[in-house]
Formats: C-alpha cells, structure tokens, sequence
C-alpha cells in the first residue's frame, strides 16, 4: 500500500479535459480580484475584528491584520506558483498530491471540505440573523429562527444557501457578475465605515497601544480549553493582551483572509490562468489588507478597547451605538448583509470545486465529478453541497466551531508552503509563469508562522481538528485508499510486471530458450518496473 504516490502535474492537467467532467474557462482578473474581495470583506471586517481587538489585542489589532496579512501574502505567492503550473480545480489538494503523495493530498483535501463547509454554514446562519436586524431597523419583527417541533430553523440561512446554490448551477460567470454587484455595494460601504469612523477618533482611545497582558480569570477547565494551544503547551496561565495577544488575534482575524485560497480553487475555470491567477489574487490581496488596517485604526480610534470588550458580541455597529450615530449602525447592518451574501457564494462554489478534485480522483464517489454538458458546472455536486450546509446553517449550533475554520486553512496553507520546496526538487526543469522570490527562504517563512498562528488558536479547536481528522483518514483507508484511480493504476502496472515474470517461468525450460528469455525479458521487466515506479 503505497500512501505517499504521487500524481504527475500532466495527468491532473489531462484528467481536467475528461468529458463529462471538465469546468469552462470564463473567468478574467477582474472577476478573480473581486472574488478574493468578495469572499474576504465580510464577518472579517464587521466583527471578527471587534473581537479581537476586545478579547485579545485592543488597539494593536491594527498590528494583529498586518500579521495574518503578510502571512496570507507569503501563503498566496506559494499558491500562485502552483496555480500557474498546475492551473486546475482543487487548490492544496492537486498541489499536495502532485508533490508529498496521496495520503497527505487526502489529509488537505479534507481539511479544506472542514474549512469551506464549516465557513459556509456559520456565515449563512449570520446572515440569516442580520437579516433579522435589518428588518427590524425598518420596523419589521421577523424572528431568525422558528421553532418548529423543538427546534429552531434558521430559515435565512435556508434561503441564502438556495439562492446562490441556484446561481452557481446556472453557471460560474452567471454567478461572479451577481457577485461583482454586491462586491462593489460593500466595497462603498465600508469606504463609509473609514471615513465617518474617523470623524470620530480620539487619540488618546489608542492608548496603550499594546494592553498589558492580564490572566483571564483563572485555570478551571473551561478557561484551559478555551486558551491558545501555544500557552497550553507552554504551561502559562490563560491571560489575554500583551504581545501573545496581538498573535492571538492575528489567528482570529486570519478568518478573514480564508477567501484567497478559494480564489484558487477556480483555477480550472479562469481564461489564461498563468496571468490571471497571480494579477487577480494579489490585486485582491492588497485592496483587502489596506481596507482592515484603515477599519481597526477607526475602530479602535472611535471608542476604548475596553468598551467594546464589555460587549456580548462586539462589531462595528458596537462602536457606532457607543458614540451615538445610529444611521452609521442602520448603514453597517445592511453593509453587514451584502458582505456575508458575497462570501456564502464564493465558498459554496470553492467547496464543490474541492470535493469535484477529489472525487475525480475516486478518493470520493466518481459520480460527484459529473459536470453539465450545457452549463459546464458540477449540476448534482453543487446541489448536495448546497443543501448539506443549509441543513447544518438551519439545523445546528454551528458557530461554535468558527475556529475550525482557521485552523483547517492554516494546515493547507502549511501544506503549499512546504510542497513547493518539493516541487522545485523534483521538476527542477518547471517553469510557472510566477515563482516566489528568495529561493527557498519564503516559503519556509510562510510554513513557520502559518505553523506559529495555528498554535494560536484555542485547546478545544485542536481537540476538535485531532477528530476531524481522525474521522476523514477512517474514510480514506476504508474508501478512498482503495477506489484511488491511481491505485487502479498501480495494481494494473504490478500485475503487468507479474505476468511477465509468469511468462519467463514457464518458457524457461531449456538453456537456449532460457538465455534468449533472459535477454528480451530483462529488458521488459525493466520498463514495467520503471512505468510501475512512476505510477
């Protein structure tokens, strides 16, 4: 059972033609750059980071971004490369299995379903309440859930899931033009948020920049397990600010980074992808990062640290009540709205892209593959996902795992970074349209602080990601390991080299005809040797 084969960039890039199952090309740079915005300007900058200025940094939150920044950046360059040389759907998976084998790519490939798929259903149950609040700043009452039986339905979430569930049947360009709209809503809205922010800021909020650290209360169970994994390990008492506060945060905040390595999960479905990918991604990048830092910087400037610490579930609209401007609040809820309606698409699509990689593969059911003959889009795939995470966004308390989120794109993150040091040593004679500069120093730089951030987050998410993955490698070895194309392949290719070992037994019975054997045989046995080698 060979777990670490390895799929050559050619035959992912020739499986991506398979009739039946290949995606369209329709998508540009600009459509690329306003996904990663979509995706990214959402739950990120309207609450999570209220939260971690709060919780875990105050004003320094500011420097809490820059940090998931330039590691989202030194993450994406890795990512690039391997988008322009291997430019089909999947993302860390096809990247992982094209370099550290098959275990590994199924290890990634199911953190990045845990990653999609948790994302989807926790932001399409936001949405779903901030519906609610917008409804009623027009003085309309509608609950965001109903109890039915017992149990409470979300029904936004049921709603939203169905809508671009719909849309992105209809088609990837279909979907990135509605998209493309409510991008540039938001987008103007948090210009709005900037600039009355900031007629609001008092310098003196900022201080202290960086809040002494202080211990969160004590070292009971539940505050064990709600501590980073890095303080866990380290013996120290649970606290929150300082330093340790600001990386903290950095690994709450990096939340809103997750859209840009679904940015490469369409790989397979942009027009000239060894130009489009590294212009759309990294202009993306850039537009996102300098709208967080200028939101904190308002945030944090508009009231105290310690205010919107007081609060249940601080966000923007904490700030703008606190300082008295209730039309700001009426803008940023229906701000909030749009934001988490652009997300829910893009991850609804960047998770069937995954699964349709994988499933290509025969590591899931084949049939998943399956694309449209008219639309190009996996039709039946699409749907399943869709309704698995309305069930779950409607159903469950699924925001109680927001951190698996995280923690799922880290190790993928972790995984790419790596994987390009092994790419450049065994296709040294590869050249991508885009390579990391510095040699090898960047993408060992981006693996130790993804590696440093998921030590960030809290004890129980990593309890939670040890089953996860305890559940996902289950699956493989009872499935995935033996439905594997490339098992196929290998276990034909040992079998060739079996029957002509056969062969040469039974004609050997004569010297003559054995040293004639000896001569054609070891030549044949010697390529099918190397053909199995290579499978």
């Amino acid at each position: 059972m060979n777990l670490f084969r390895t799929k050559s960039i050619e035959q992912s890039i020739a499986d991506a033609d398979e009739p039946g199952r290949k995606l369209k090309r329709s998508l540009s740079t600009w459509d690329l750059m306003i996904m990663g915005v979509a995706v990214a300007v959402g739950a990120g900058i309207f609450s999570v980071g209220a939260k971690a200025a709060a919780n875990f940094a105050g004003p320094a939150v500011t420097i809490s971004f820059a940090v998931a920044a330039v590691t989202c950046a030194l993450a994406i360059m890795c990512y690039a490369e391997f988008a322009t040389a291997i430019p089909v759907a999947g993302s860390a998976y096809v990247f992982t299995y094209a370099t550290m084998g098959e275990v590994l790519a199924w290890i990634i490939g199911w953190n990045l379903i845990l990653e999609l798929f948790t994302a989807a259903a926790v932001i399409a149950k936001y949405w779903g309440i901030y519906l609610s609040k917008v409804f009623a700043l027009m003085g309309v009452d509608m609950p965001p859930a109903l109890n039915i039986g017992g149990v409470d339905l979300y029904w936004g979430a049921f709603l939203i899931v169905a809508i671009f569930t719909v849309l992105l049947v209809l088609g990837t360009k279909l979907s990135a033009r509605v998209g493309n709209v409510f991008t540039l809503i938001k987008i103007a809205v948090v210009l709005f948020v900037i600039v009355v922010g900031f007629t609001y800021v008092k310098f003196s909020n900022y201080a202290p920049f960086v809040p002494a650290s202080q211990p969160t209360g004590g070292s009971d169970g539940a505050d064990v397990m709600k501590q980073s994994f890095f303080g866990f390990l380290t013996g120290a008492v649970p606290a929150q600010y300082g330093t340790l506060g600001i990386f903290a945060g950095a690994a709450l905040v990096f939340f809103a980074f997750i859209g840009f390595d679904v940015v490469a999960t369409s790989a397979e479905e942009v027009k000239n992808p060894q130009k489009t990918l590294p212009r759309g991604i990294f202009g993306g990048l850039a537009l996102v990062t300098l709208l967080y830092i200028l939101v904190s910087l308002a945030l944090t400037g508009m009231v105290s640290y310690t205010q919107l610490a007081e609060a249940k579930n601080p966000t923007l609209t904490t700030a703008f009540e606190a300082v008295g401007n209730t039309d700001a609040a009426k803008v940023i809820a229906f701000g909030s709205l749009i934001g988490l309606t652009t997300v829910i698409m893009v991850l609804l699509m960047g998770l069937a892209r995954v699964v349709l990689a994988m499933s290509r593969d025969g590591l899931l059911p084949r049939a998943l593959s399956k694309t449209s003959a008219k639309r190009s889009t996996p039709v039946r795939l699409q749907i399943i996902c869709g309704a698995a995470v309305a069930i779950v966004a409607g159903l469950t308390n699924v925001d109680l795992l927001e951190e698996m989120i995280n923690i799922g794109t880290l190790s993928a993150f972790v995984m790419v970074s790596l994987g390009i040091l092994v790419l450049r040593k065994k296709r040294p004679g590869l050249k991508p349209a885009f390579r990391v500069p510095f040699g090898k120093v960047l993408p060992v730089v981006s693996a130790v602080l993804c590696v440093y951030l998921m030590t960030n987050l809290a004890v129980e998410t990593w309890i939670f990601f040890a089953i996860w993955l305890a559940i996902g490698l289950a699956i493989y070895f009872a499935y995935g390991q033996r439905h594997s194309r490339l098992n196929e392949k290998f276990a034909s290719a040992k079998a060739a080299v079996s029957g002509a070992a056969s062969a040469f037994g039974r004609n050997g019975d004569s010297s003559d005809s054995r040293d004639s054997s000896d001569s054609s045989d070891s030549g044949g046995s010697g390529d099918d040797e190397d053909s199995l080698s290579k499978v």
